[in-house]
């Protein structure tokens, strides 16, 4: 009352608050907080005593239960007990005195123990007893008590014989835990009594008497003394036969049913013990004679596996799983903290337990279970995937069970199964896909509600704004009319005349409410719409979850020898639920020769064929990449030399036009001397002159006739032979597969002489698939495998090669497009996918790898020259580093994904 109270109190100041000015809100606030002070502090004051106060102290002097009346009719015959089959397999019953011990070895401790008696209640008024006498816990690490969610616990109650062992799960039973609350199946109800421990007797009394005030409902007593009122059953208990049961952990228990009470209470009630056989139902323990079962059930990983189990323990509520599964699911029900969640799995047949305890993580708790099932008279299901369908896995299980007095059956279930499993998967199909539609159809209601109801407030709002100033008209005309009737009324006085007012006509004023509209009712009666199943959904014949059966290592080292069982290993009977033997053996003959070819071999191993293979190809590639570097450097040693004769010829060549112009520039002034001569001579006509000037003349010429020697041997010198003109094209004409010797294909250049980084790429990946294939073949020796899947080729390429085949360096999304390049070599099947290798393993010359990358190299060039951009590769260099010699440049490229990389090698190329 104080919390609503303070709400209350909060919500009116903030509204008050936020309706005030900026100005005043700060003293408002403080005069807020000093209203709201003592009622903080008077509810803090409740809670606390709250939390102090006593525990529920027991009903006094209010008992209505009477002392129960003789009854002489016929009792039960037999001991009520446990049997095996209603206790969990860590319960462990004494040889005498009616004690209860669970296993606390090898992580057991951690999980609770359930039992529930072999007589169950349907009417009259009954009890038992149970006395706590030990505390078994053990020594814990200080880590895994804060993963565990409570070491010690008690439940005592009732319940179905089709409810759980471990009594709070599900919705068939009531119970006390030692904690003092009621429980109705997974609800924690309430409080209603004392705590209960060791050393107290506690009873707990059923009563299904129709003539009693306290009918259908189960009361709690300890020492002696009623601990609670009677709490009601549920109606789902109403009518039914309930049984005494009881879950505990860590701790030993004496159960008592009778004949007499070891506490006896205020009144007298018959133990069960003592009951009549018209009241009870009394479940009989197998004849002596009888063997309990163990079940080996044989399936093919992911074929219905655990939806047949689930089917048969539900038909078959008598027989206990043994299984990882069954050992998570237990944990889950006793509150073990498990970090990823229970949902996470690697596999459904050997799941990891990862709770961070070491004994439940190292699988001791399994070890421990499996040592104690041959001594518990119980039916089970052996539910071992993989184990059941090796022969030597099987053999280690049967070793166990063997002289155990048990019958050992193993079920056979492959190949097309009964329309029972089909139906079971559609019916679970359908029913998760009618959730998904009711969500979807819920979700759009929803919606469509709020719109509807956003609607239906916008038309209020417009009703009320419409009815407001309706009245506001209806005042105005009322003013009018009364204003007009008083001067009517002045009128007709002033004649004489007697005014008769005019009645007003009554309006309800009255809001209407706003009915539902029809279509609005509709809506919300409409169903959601009931799904079907698409073809493809009822062609599916086994559910298909997210977490497989086995994990992907486990399945690829392990089906190749699996095998069927026969009775000669051991075995009482094996039953062919499905086929019959003949044809569950071809079936399983026909898988496994499909998972061959699709499945990888984990624990394959490289031969001495593909060691020494592949040494000689690193040593000729080697070879290959030295010849290519000197090759290369040859090249640029000629170039280099002939650009330094071609550099000195041009300098000789400048300096003799230098020369010749000198000389040029000296005779045009000799010329000039001369003309100038001539023209002294003509004017002074004096034969001292003439003499002088043939002196001149003669002199000039003496000049002229230099000596041609030094001019002809730097002429001699800078002259060069010329060379002989090379044939650009000649390498180019040459054919690839007609070259004898690949390191001379022409005048001492080799093949590859032209090759780019991504050539030598090619080239290697070439002879490293061809070698792959080949040695796969040669190392899984079997005739059944067709060859290495594509899907599985980076896979072997990092365990022969030690190291990654990355495909996207290549500039190709998967390996079967980095194929296209190499299909010269190795070619993809059709059918199957796998490598067929193209180039035989006993080839007489590796330079027929050279070969083939020269002639996909031409034709890539040639389709880049008429303009096919997808014959540009995207290979990256710095991520292939390695493959080619130093120096190696880069070529026009190819796309994979176009029809065709490059067209088939010609005809011949393989007639060695």
């Amino acid at each position: 009352e104080t919390s609503v109270d303070l709400r209350t109190h909060l919500w009116s100041v903030i509204i008050s608050i936020m309706a005030e000015p900026a100005a005043k809100r700060a003293k408002k606030e403080e005069e807020a907080e000093e209203a709201v002070a003592p009622m903080k502090k008077e509810a803090e004051m409740k809670e606390e005593a709250a939390a102090k106060a006593p525990e529920p102290e027991a009903p006094k002097d209010d008992e209505a239960e009477e002392d129960s009346p003789a009854d002489k009719s016929p009792k039960i015959k037999g001991s009520v007990t446990f049997l095996s089959k209603d206790t969990t397999m860590n319960v462990m019953p004494s040889s005498y005195g009616n004690i209860l011990v669970p296993l606390t070895d090898g992580g057991l401790q951690y999980l609770l123990a359930g039992a529930r008696a072999s007589v169950g209640v349907k009417s009259g008024r009954y009890m038992y007893e149970v006395k706590v006498i030990e505390d078994t816990s053990t020594a814990e690490d200080p880590q895994v008590k804060l993963k565990v969610v409570s070491r010690h616990m008690l439940k005592l109650g009732f319940s179905m014989d089709t409810a759980s062992l471990l009594v709070g799960e599900g919705d068939q039973a009531v119970c006390f835990d030692s904690e003092g609350t009621f429980w109705i199946g997974k609800e924690q109800k309430k409080t209603v009594a004392k705590k209960f421990g060791s050393g107290d007797i506690v009873a707990v009394l059923l009563n299904l008497d129709a003539s009693s005030a306290n009918c259908l409902t189960v009361s709690l007593f300890v020492n002696g003394k009623r601990a609670c009122k009677p709490q009601a059953l549920p109606e789902n208990l109403v009518g039914k036969t309930l049984f005494p049961c009881m879950t505990f952990k860590n701790i030993s228990v004496h159960y008592n049913f009778g004949p007499e009470q070891i506490e006896p209470l205020p009144f007298t009630c018959r133990m069960l013990q003592t009951a009549s056989a018209a009241d009870v139902v009394v479940k009989l323990a197998p004849a002596a004679s009888a063997k309990p079962e163990v079940l080996f059930p044989v399936f093919l990983p992911d074929e219905g596996t655990f939806d047949w189990l689930d089917m048969f323990l539900e038909e078959h509520p008598d027989y206990t799983e043994l299984s990882d599964r069954a050992i998570l699911r237990w944990a889950e029900l006793s509150g073990l903290v498990r970090p990823k969640g229970y949902a996470a799995r690697t596999c459904n047949d050997k799941p990891e337990y990862s709770f961070g305890i070491p004994t439940m993580d190292d699988g001791s708790i399994r070890k421990t279970l499996m040592s104690v099932a041959p001594i518990q008279a119980r039916n089970y299901v052996i539910m071992e995937v993989r184990a059941n369908l090796l022969k030597s896995e099987r053999a280690e299980l049967l070793a166990r069970w063997t002289g155990a007095g048990f019958k050992i059956t193993a079920n056979v279930m492959m190949g097309d199964p009964p329309s029972s499993i089909k139906e079971h998967t559609h019916a679970i199909l359908l029913k998760d896909k009618q959730a998904v539609s009711d969500a979807d159809f819920k979700k759009k209601k929803d919606e469509e509600q709020k719109k509807r109801e956003a609607a239906k407030k916008q038309k209020q709002l417009e009703k009320q704004r419409a009815l407001v100033l309706k009245r506001q008209k209806k005042a105005a005309e009322k003013a009018r009319k009364k204003l007009e009737n008083e001067r009517k009324r002045k009128e007709a006085e002033a004649k004489g005349e007697e005014f008769v007012e005019e009645e007003e006509t009554a309006e309800d004023d009255k809001e209407e409410e706003e009915k539902e509209e029809e279509e609005e009712a509709a809506a919300m009666d409409e169903e959601p719409p009931q799904v079907e199943l698409s073809p493809e959904e009822k062609a599916q014949v086994y559910l298909k979850g997210s977490t497989k059966d086995l994990i992907d290592y486990a399945m690829n080292t392990s089906f190749p020898k699996f095998t069927i069982p026969t009775k000669d290993e051991g075995f009482d009977s094996v039953a062919f639920e499905w086929l019959k033997e003949a044809k569950c053996r071809a079936h399983l003959k026909d898988w496994v020769q499909a998972k061959k070819t699709t499945t990888r071999i984990e624990d394959l191993k490289p031969g001495d064929w593909f060691a020494e293979k592949s040494k000689d190809w690193q040593k000729l590639l080697a070879s290959w990449h030295a010849k290519s570097t000197s090759y290369k450097s040859g090249i640029a040693k000629k170039a280099a030399e002939k650009a330094a004769k071609q550099a000195k010829k041009v300098a000789l060549k400048a300096q003799e036009e230098r020369k010749k112009a000198l000389e040029d520039k000296k005779a045009a002034a000799v010329a000039a001397e001369k003309a100038a001569a001539e023209k002294v001579a003509a004017a002074g006509k004096a034969a001292g002159e003439g003499e002088e000037e043939e002196a001149v003349v003669e002199a000039t010429p003496a000049k002229e006739a230099e000596p041609e020697e030094a001019k002809d041997a730097a002429m001699e010198e800078a002259e060069e032979e010329p060379e002989p003109e090379e044939d650009t094209n000649a390498f180019d004409k040459i054919d690839v597969y007609g070259v004898e010797e690949v390191l001379d294909a022409l005048s001492g250049e080799p093949l590859f002489s032209r090759f780019g980084f991504e050539d030598w790429a090619l080239m290697s990946l070439r002879a490293e698939l061809h070698l792959l294939a080949h040695a796969f073949t040669r190392d899984v020796d079997d005739p059944d495998r067709g060859g290495m899947h594509v899907d599985h080729v980076g896979f072997y390429y990092q365990k022969y090669f030690k190291r990654p085949l990355n495909h996207k360096l290549y500039g190709v999304d998967t390996v079967e497009e980095l194929m296209v390049f190499l299909r010269d070599t190795v070619v993809v099947s059709r059918k199957d996918k796998v490598l067929e290798p193209q180039v035989p393993d006993d080839f007489e010359s590796q330079g027929i790898f050279i070969m083939l990358t020269e002639e996909a190299r031409r034709d890539r060039l040639r389709r880049v020259d008429l303009g096919d951009d997808t014959a540009k590769l995207r290979m990256q260099q710095a991520g292939i580093n390695g493959v080619a010699p130093l120096g190696s440049r880069s070529t026009a490229p190819v796309n994979p994904k176009a029809s065709g990389a490059w067209q088939q090698p010609k005809p011949g190329w393989n007639k060695w």
